[in-house]
């Protein structure tokens, strides 16, 4: 696009007779605007107004049809403003912009007004009234069509370079995806290996395939490529800049051990070593040192200090000599210039509380991830499923613990809430260990006790088929009666006994000896408080982060420049969290695969004839550097005035509210324009 500084010229094209030629256009939504709204009346009554040449109605605007309409009469019509009512400008104000821009027409002379969120949808019960209020949205668009004018986009360098946050398959896919596009890439991670949650697990479903021979492949892929740069044991302190020019500053703690550290010395360090904790990687299962050797196949391969509770006694540098372990390091911060983020952080799991399902209460209770390790034979029982030296006859497996919870059922949580949503991969997770457990046991009975299987994936269903002819005993429960594990009858042949209302058996009251309950918690939001607060994202109800849009814009955050990846943002199995890996990766490599980047012109402006320099505006905004005092000379004089850095301004506006002379606006949304809106919504029609 050129610049055009005249406010009646557009793209080349002057309007007619010195006055603007406006095209309005209502959209019936396949019914959700016109079962409500007489979508008839609403041309009707705008078609008459000032400037309005054409007014029609479509069934779908946004369809290709619908969007062909437009393009022809602005050319047949000689169109040069653009209004069009239909759904929430969130979903297709970029479509009909892009619309405009085909038909070469300046893609800022459109104007949107949602009739289905703020109309239709709200008002179901009124038909008449919501047709009223339809006129009168679509009346205040017209009336700031006419006072639009051509912009131009903001147009900035871009650099050539992405980080990851996150060392999971999400992170380590999107990097390795970002890496194949041309881009540079810093990936890290806050533990001190690669591999998050899939390092713990033993297959992966529905192909049974090796999960770390997989996960060892992508690592590998990641850390040979001479594009990626990876630090462990490293997290964001602080951001500032903006989409496609971030400045990242990074805190890398030290690992402590040295590489050249042989496995006999390590031994002889964690030995010696007097600080114990619960092993995170077998979740709780075992203990382990406050120095710690590799998880299988880990990357780096390389043991680790947890300082967090080490207490940098000595004794384990004293055990080995020298200096393969230095306890006096200090972390380090380095900053990253990059052009977008990718966050790939993962959720962390729901951990019962104490007397959930008799959870802390016996060690035959445990949770499915637990099962998992206990189930892998590189885990800390070699495979064996054995409880405090007995074998195990009975295995209970109780679906939904920490996911789709009721109100008044379930304790709410430490942030007051309960978890209303499913996890969707538990089901799954659960039969496949079910049916393992039967495949590898044959002697050990199975039960499944669940409110619904929800098997949704592709040939997940076969996983449930394959339990099923295993011989695994279901029984089906009420959301507000659930299973309640207790200890058995002293004497009993498995102590613990799980009692249960089978709606399956018309409530008959069931109950099953268990040696072991397995308890299938879901996946809960990780705590990254600070990356939150540091990238301002914004995060569902669930606690999740929040993409613009579930299907039209679904990796994208709110923050310009920042794409979301795997589970931060919902539950996901495996293979859906490399999809959306992938996706971020290719919405990334768009962004900043030409080199410079547009942005949306919709910021504030500053008039120097009118700015008095007094500083509110400063004090408002909440854009760090998006306005700042400037010394220039008027008449000789040296004065103070506000200057707006376009590229850092959010064009929220809470700056033109405050300036006291009017100094300021925001451009698509300057005062006259609010005011003309306004009169046109009250004026009788």
């Amino acid at each position: 696009m050129n610049e055009r500084n005249s406010e009646n010229s557009v793209n080349g094209r002057s309007p007619v007779n010195g006055s603007p030629r406006i095209g309005v256009y209502v959209c019936h939504c396949g019914g959700n605007i016109s079962d409500v709204v007489d979508v008839e009346r609403v041309v009707q009554a705008v078609a008459g107004l000032p400037g309005v040449v054409v007014a029609k109605r479509h069934m779908f605007m946004c369809s290709d049809p619908g969007q062909q309409l437009i393009i022809e009469d602005i050319r047949d019509q000689q169109l040069d403003r653009v209004v069009v009512g239909a759904c929430s400008p969130s979903l297709h104000e970029f479509t009909f912009r892009r619309t405009l821009s085909r038909s070469g027409l300046n893609p800022y002379l459109y104007e949107h007004a949602n009739l289905r969120e703020q109309v239709s949808w709200c008002s179901k019960s009124d038909p008449p009234g919501a047709t009223d209020k339809a006129i009168r949205l679509v009346r205040a668009a017209v009336a700031k069509a006419r006072l639009l004018r051509p912009l131009e986009p903001i147009r900035l360098d871009a650099r050539s370079h992405v980080l990851v946050i996150g060392g999971g398959i999400s992170g380590l896919r999107a990097a390795r995806d970002l890496s194949r596009a041309g881009l540079s890439v810093t990936l890290i991670e806050r533990s001190p290996f690669l591999g998050g949650r899939m390092a713990q697990l033993d297959r992966v479903y529905p192909s049974a395939d090796d999960a770390r021979q997989l996960l060892r492949r992508m690592v590998e892929e990641v850390t040979a490529d001479p594009r990626i740069t990876v630090h462990t044991q490293a997290e964001v302190m602080a951001s500032s800049g903006c989409v496609g020019d971030f400045q990242i500053r990074v805190r890398r703690h030290p690992r402590g051990v040295s590489g050249n550290v042989t496995p006999q010395q390590l031994q002889a360090a964690i030995d010696a070593c007097p600080i114990g904790a619960d092993s995170e990687f077998d979740h709780g299962l075992v203990r382990r040192k406050a120095i710690y050797p590799p998880v299988p196949d880990a990357y780096p391969p390389t043991a680790a200090i947890d300082w967090q509770i080490c207490t940098r006694c000595g004794q384990c540098v004293e055990a080995v000599g020298g200096d393969l372990i230095t306890l006096d390091a200090e972390p380090e911060e380095i900053t990253l210039y990059v052009g977008a983020t990718v966050v790939a952080t993962g959720f962390d799991l729901y951990q019962p509380r104490t007397g959930e399902y008799g959870y802390g209460e016996s060690a035959g209770i445990i949770t499915l991830p637990q099962l998992i390790r206990l189930l892998d034979k590189a885990g800390p029982t070699g495979g064996r499923l054995a409880r405090n030296g007995r074998p195990v006859k009975n295995v209970c497996l109780i679906h939904c613990v920490g996911s789709r919870q009721v109100s008044g059922i379930h304790e709410p949580g430490p942030d007051g809430k309960i978890n209303e949503y499913c996890s969707r991969v538990c089901c799954t997770a659960s039969l496949q260990a079910a049916a393992e457990i039967r495949e590898r046991f044959p002697e050990t009975n199975v039960f499944e006790f669940y409110q619904d299987i929800r098997t949704y994936g592709r040939g997940h269903e076969e996983i449930y088929e394959d339990a099923c002819r295993r011989g695994v005993t279901f029984l089906r429960y009420r959301a507000d009666e659930p299973p309640v594990v207790g200890a058995a009858e002293d004497g009993a042949a498995s102590p613990l006994m799980v009692r249960v209302k089978d709606t399956l058996t018309f409530g008959e009251e069931v109950e099953v000896p268990a040696d072991l309950v397995v308890l299938a918690v879901g996946m809960v939001p990780r705590d990254i408080t600070q990356l939150v607060e540091t990238f301002k994202l914004p995060c569902s109800a669930d606690g999740f982060l929040q993409e613009v849009h579930p299907k039209l814009r679904p990796v994208e955050s709110a923050v310009e420049g920042v794409f979301l990846a795997g589970t931060c943002q919902a539950p996901m199995d495996i293979t859906e969290s490399c999809a959306a890996a992938s996706a971020a990766a290719a919405k990334a490599a768009a962004l900043l695969g030409q080199g410079q980047i547009e942005l949306d012109p919709f910021v504030a402006h500053v008039n120097p004839d009118l700015c008095q320099g007094d500083g509110e505006c400063l004090e408002e905004c909440k854009f760090k550097r998006a306005i700042a005092p400037i010394e220039t000379r008027v008449d000789g004089k040296l004065v103070t005035v506000a200057k707006v850095n376009a590229v850092l301004c959010g064009g929220c506006g809470m700056c033109a509210a405050a300036c006291p002379h009017g100094a300021i606006q925001v451009e698509g949304w300057r005062l006259d324009q609010f005011e003309a809106m306004v009169d046109a919504i009250a004026a009788e029609y």
